[in-house]
């Protein structure tokens, strides 16, 4: 395999690794710095250039794109996904995992666990928005702040409103998200290739430090990671799109929640902690998958006028519960069934003797006029209920029953 490593710091623990790994596996590496690549546009036939000169073809890259250059690092990924050089990252993931309001936006329609977060411009919204999600204390996120820069736990709404209000005037912006006490200062790191967690390892914060990135000082432990937090990071990488991901999770009272999903993993933290070779997984999966690139769906329906993919779902009414994929009428309406989610599952190009249930998701490719009239209405949305915290003075005051009146 030829492959190349895209990054701007050659010299660092994780790229050192991963050409280290392909180069004990017989594999021809280069280390391409990302910022000397030129973009080649011609009508049918997309190219790149590497320090003004013609670039040798390449099996597969490896992105080790930094936030600092994430337009340009993700442009080059994109063009090679043009030219069918396998990338376990795709630019459009990268892009989605990069911006964690974007990140969690995607992780919130699935049923996934993320912290309380919600985001606002107004100054006036800032108030609302803190009592929303619970009040102080709470966890304040510039979007694409890493290694622990730019998250800030204010204790009380006072300070957290000013904090907002001065960030906003330097035009940064700012997500609000409930602090999960019961973390006490400790998240989970779980490395994921595939659709495997291949390591894990817990990080506690330092001293009165809440935030537990090693970089922070934080201390790492390795942990054998209990099935539900495996498969919610698995999930977790998965939705994002990302086949190699770093995911970082918190440990609440009601199970694993998502804070991140890193397209950029460092590996030297999680190798030192679990002494696994991490760098040598990727390269065996990457050489695995080579033969698959990215394969940008849209780009090819374009071509088929009137059929499209779209995700129907099975409701207690529907004529087709109860029937098999065989019996249900779906082919003879040309409507292909390409996976169906049932809860947390995901049944991939399910067999014809497959037994559909309520609630069945069926990801679904065909005539869109067929599958128009099996789209249900949208649900209504649920009213929300505002509850009012009462300080301790005034529930002193409020009248006592012994029986309800």
């Amino acid at each position: 395999m030829k492959l190349g490593i895209l990054t701007i710091g050659p010299r660092l623990y994780s790229s050192r690794r991963l050409r280290q790994a392909a180069v004990e596996r017989g594999h021809k590496v280069r280390m391409l710095n990302t910022l000397r690549f030129g973009i080649d546009l011609e009508h049918g036939e997309p190219d790149l250039v590497y320090r003004s000169r013609p670039l040798p073809l390449l099996d597969a890259i490896i992105p080790r794109i930094g936030a600092s250059i994430t337009y340009f690092g993700t442009a080059v990924v994109r063009q090679f996904e043009q030219m069918d050089v396998y990338t376990p990252n795709p630019a459009n993931a990268i892009n989605n995992a990069r911006d964690k309001l974007r990140s969690l936006q995607i992780l919130s329609r699935h049923d996934i666990g993320i912290p309380t977060t919600t985001f606002v411009r107004d100054r006036e919204d800032v108030l609302p928005a803190i009592e929303r999600i619970g009040g102080a204390p709470v966890i304040i996120k510039i979007l694409e702040g890493t290694q622990g820069v730019g998250v800030i736990l204010a204790d009380n709404t006072k300070i957290a409103e000013a904090i907002i209000e001065t960030m906003q005037s330097a035009k940064q912006n700012v997500l609000i998200q409930r602090f999960v006490k019961e973390s006490r200062g400790t998240d989970i790191r779980a490395i994921v290739v595939g659709d495997t967690v291949v390591a894990a390892m817990r990080r506690s914060a330092k001293g009165d430090e809440f935030r537990s990135n090693v970089h922070r000082g934080g201390r790492t432990s390795s942990i054998e990671l209990d099935p539900l937090y495996q498969e919610t990071a698995v999930r977790a990488a998965q939705i994002m799109g990302l086949k190699v991901a770093g995911v970082d999770m918190l440990e609440s009272d009601e199970g694993p929640l998502i804070m991140e999903v890193n397209s950029t993993p460092g590996l030297e933290g999680i190798e030192k902690a679990t002494k696994l070779d991490v760098a040598g997984v990727i390269i065996d999966y990457i050489a695995s998958q080579v033969a698959f690139p990215e394969l940008d769906i849209r780009q090819r329906l374009t071509v088929s006028k009137g059929y499209g993919v779209t995700e129907l779902t099975i409701p207690k009414d529907s004529p087709i519960l109860g029937q098999t994929l065989a019996n249900s009428g779906l082919r003879d309406r040309d409507i292909v069934v390409l996976n169906l989610h049932r809860g947390t599952s995901v049944i991939s190009n399910p067999k014809e003797s497959r037994t559909l249930e309520a609630g069945d998701r069926l990801l679904c490719y065909g005539k869109l006029d067929a599958m128009r009239d099996m789209i249900p209405a949208r649900k209504k949305r649920r009213k929300r209920v505002r509850i009012q915290k009462l300080d301790p003075d005034t529930l002193k005051n409020l009248p006592q029953h012994d029986e309800p009146a």
